[in-house]
Parts: structure tokens; C-alpha cells; sequence
């Protein structure tokens, strides 16, 4: 399952869990390219649950898409991301120290309140 909705004028929420297929990517990549078109200084807050490798059709499109979801890092300040995987948190901190411009922070998948207060404070 794949969630993606615009909750403010700068915010985007996405939640995961599963498995996601070639149709499933490239669909919530397009509502997320789509939900993002008029943000700046944005915050993501990405809950990530009982996740399953992605099939080789999803890589596939994610890998079709790179140019347009690093143009969507430009629209993001923070990103705050939750999972119940510990491996997943380790990454997105990794992530964090690469991508230039944007702060990416995981959390414990039940800290919903830090990650919101880490995305809402200046």
C-alpha cells in the first residue's frame, strides 16, 4: 500500500507498507511529483511499515524517474521518516548525510510526535 496526500501548503505525508509493484510505483511517484508541483521549503513525513523489497518492474520505474525525484528534493527542507525497521531508519540517515539540502531524521515508528515536532521546529 502506497498513500500519498498533501496535508498543507508545505507538507507532504506518504505511508508504506508492503509491497509495491511496477503500477504502484509509478503511480505514487506520479501523485508525489503531482502533490508537490507548488511546494517550497517543504516538510515529508514518510511512515514506513512492514516494508517488502519493491519487484524488479518498481526499481525499474523509481530508476526511470531519478530525474524528476531529485528536482523534488529541491522542494523539501525536511523529511522526517518513521518505520518499524531498523536497517530502513539506519538508511534514511545515510540518505540524510548525502543529499545536500535537505534534512532527512528517522524516528521509531511509534515517535509520530518527535518526528512532527522535528519537522514543525525551525
Amino acid at each position: 500500500m502506497l498513500q500519498i496526500q498533501k496535508t498543507s501548503a508545505n507538507r507532504v505525508e506518504i505511508d508504506f507498507s508492503g509491497k509495491l509493484d511496477a503500477i504502484d510505483m509509478l503511480t505514487g511517484l506520479d501523485e508525489l511529483i503531482a502533490v508537490s508541483e507548488n511546494i517550497s521549503n517543504g516538510r515529508m513525513l514518510y511512515k514506513i511499515s512492514e516494508i517488502s523489497i519493491p519487484t524488479l518492474g518498481a526499481l525499474g520505474v523509481e530508476l526511470s524517474r531519478l530525474p524528476q525525484l531529485f528536482s523534488l528534493l529541491g522542494k523539501f527542507d525536511k523529511c522526517a521518516v518513521l518505520s518499524d525497521s531498523a536497517w530502513l531508519r539506519t538508511a534514511a540517515n545515510i540518505e540524510g548525510a548525502l543529499f545536500p539540502g535537505i534534512d532527512i531524521k528517522s524516528f521509531e515508528f511509534d515517535e509520530v510526535d518527535n518526528a512532527n515536532a522535528w519537522l514543525e521546529a525551525v
